[in-house]
């Protein structure tokens, strides 16, 4: 789910090793809009604490930039956007899915799975290759096979809002700071906003089966 289509693939094979070389993980790769002006979206984080700086988005943007001029892998012009997956995030890969264990999701498919291809309910984690999730209405542990979901993304919520506020009180940062407001280029960035995403945007130059487990208790 990291990238959608055999573009975002192949853009995807570019970027990975340029953002591990800054220490950064590809989160989700998607090149939207048109043939006139296409939109490439780069979502990334640190590792270490799934988060990322504004100053590390501009740098992976650069660093991109550079790579994209000389191997042109997207024909005419486009703007480049670098940011945090932000607070509600879209779970590209199995490991979000565990890391985000007791926060609430919603998730589709790219099959009927019991008549419906649309779920929502709270993660529980991953079982081998299998997404857990305990879904809204049901008595049992449902296990989505992670190669059947198409899509994913975590519900904002209070408690989301908290895990990220108790993060940043960890790092010793105020609960009001202007790198927590979305950045554009050459923009001064907002205040008071609650760990939304980071963004750096450029304009490069134009260029010629289900199954089922016993529930686990809620604590």
């Amino acid at each position: 789910m990291r990238a959608k289509t055999a573009e975002d693939r192949h853009l995807l094979e570019l970027i990975d090793p340029i953002a591990e070389s800054l220490g950064l993980a590809v989160v989700r790769v998607r090149l939207m809009g048109g043939t006139l002006r296409r939109r490439l979206q780069i979502m990334a984080e640190r590792p270490s604490d799934n988060d990322i700086a504004v100053e590390e988005c501009a740098r992976l943007s650069r660093a991109v930039s550079e790579v994209f001029d000389a191997a042109d892998p997207i024909a005419g012009e486009y703007l480049l956007e670098v940011s945090s997956p932000g607070v509600d995030r879209p779970l590209t890969r199995l490991i979000d899915f565990d890391l985000f264990d007791g926060f609430e999701a919603r998730l589709e498919t790219d099959r009927m799975i019991e008549g419906r291809k649309r779920f929502k309910g709270m993660l529980a984690g991953v079982d081998g290759d299998n997404v857990a999730i305990d879904l809204d209405g049901e008595d049992d542990t449902a296990l989505i096979p992670f190669e059947w979901i198409v899509d994913a993304k975590l519900v904002l919520s209070d408690a989301l809002l908290n895990r990220g506020a108790a993060i940043r009180a960890a790092r010793g940062e105020p609960e009001d700071v202007a790198d927590d407001a979305p950045t554009t280029s050459g923009a001064e960035p907002g205040r008071g906003v609650p760990q939304p995403k980071k963004t750096f945007k450029k304009t490069p130059k134009p260029t010629p089966s289900k199954t089922n487990k016993p529930k686990r208790d809620q604590a």
